[in-house]
């Protein structure tokens, strides 16, 4: 174990910039949900990669924005504490997204003395010169960061960043049991599908009103029975989530149990519930409760 290496690889960027996409890919296994949507993670969810000589704990972020209701602040929150404890920066920068790039983040991570890996995602929605010149630019922007082309959504050129970080990392020992893969609970992961869902099947803004907690989570005789309660802000909310005659709800029900049972590798009763919980996103108690 002397030669044992350990470290914390913290994934940063904008809204959409595919940071989860890429968590999943280096894991080989689904821990974050991903949707077209910007603003899909909300927590900070830690991935532990172990091989016999190697630990790395990502830590996949919400996207930077500019906080505009508590909700959104305690996000930020996480991302600034993501700030704080890495030994190797992931930035991610999507090749697509023409809008300004976050100042905040750049002046960080300029300033913070650990490597920064850039990550230039998406290049296979991309050409060569477009290519060229964003390099060109992010060079210029963080000198000292090494920039890297990738598309975590295909695979492309990501089997290089696991040896680039393990030559980065300090020698340490593991930080977590060599079994563990994720500091989430199990509850957590049938709240984030279940979200999922409803990000995948609902538009404007109802996925943003939504919340999700699990209240049972039990086996018996080899099958896991799940209560869950799909928290709104509305009573209008409320209707639209069930939809006519609940097929709505049902075919969230249907779609989150099919992928759990792939995740647990075992059959799923799952009954779904929807209540109001007036303006949670603006309430400081209920934030709390919620685990923000």
């Amino acid at each position: 174990m002397s030669d044992h290496k350990a470290g914390f690889v913290n994934i940063v960027g904008k809204p959409n910039a595919g940071k989860s996409t890429l968590l999943n890919q280096l894991m080989g296994e689904k821990l974050a949900i991903v949707t077209q949507k910007a603003q899909t993670t909300r927590h900070r969810i830690f991935g532990i990669y172990n091989e016999d000589d190697l630990q790395i704990v990502f830590s996949d972020t919400p996207g930077v924005l500019d906080p505009k209701y508590g909700l959104q602040e305690r996000m930020m929150d996480f991302v600034k504490d993501s700030l704080q404890d890495a030994d190797v920066f992931l930035f991610i920068i999507d090749i697509t997204d023409r809008a300004e790039h976050s100042e905040f983040l750049v002046e960080k991570l300029n300033k913070i003395p650990v490597p920064v890996l850039i990550l230039i995602n998406k290049i296979d929605a991309s050409n060569q010169a477009d290519l060229e010149k964003m390099m060109e630019f992010w060079h210029e922007q963080i000198p000292k960061a090494e920039i890297l082309p990738i598309s975590a959504l295909t695979g492309f050129n990501t089997e290089v960043i696991l040896p680039k970080l393990k030559s980065m990392l300090p020698i340490n020992p593991p930080y977590y049991d060599k079994d563990q893969y994720t500091d989430k609970p199990e509850r957590f992961f049938v709240n984030e599908t279940i979200r999922e869902k409803i990000l995948l099947n609902y538009d404007k803004e109802i996925p943003y009103s939504v919340e999700v907690v699990t209240e049972q989570f039990k086996e018996t005789d080899g099958m896991l029975f799940i209560d869950s309660v799909i928290y709104v802000e509305r009573d209008t909310q409320k209707g639209i989530i069930i939809g006519h005659k609940g097929d709505a709800i049902k075919k969230v029900g249907t779609e989150a149990r099919i992928d759990l049972e792939k995740f647990f590798s075992k059959k799923i009763h799952i009954k779904l519930f929807v209540k109001v919980k007036k303006d949670w996103r603006k309430n400081d108690r209920d934030l709390k409760n919620f685990g923000y």
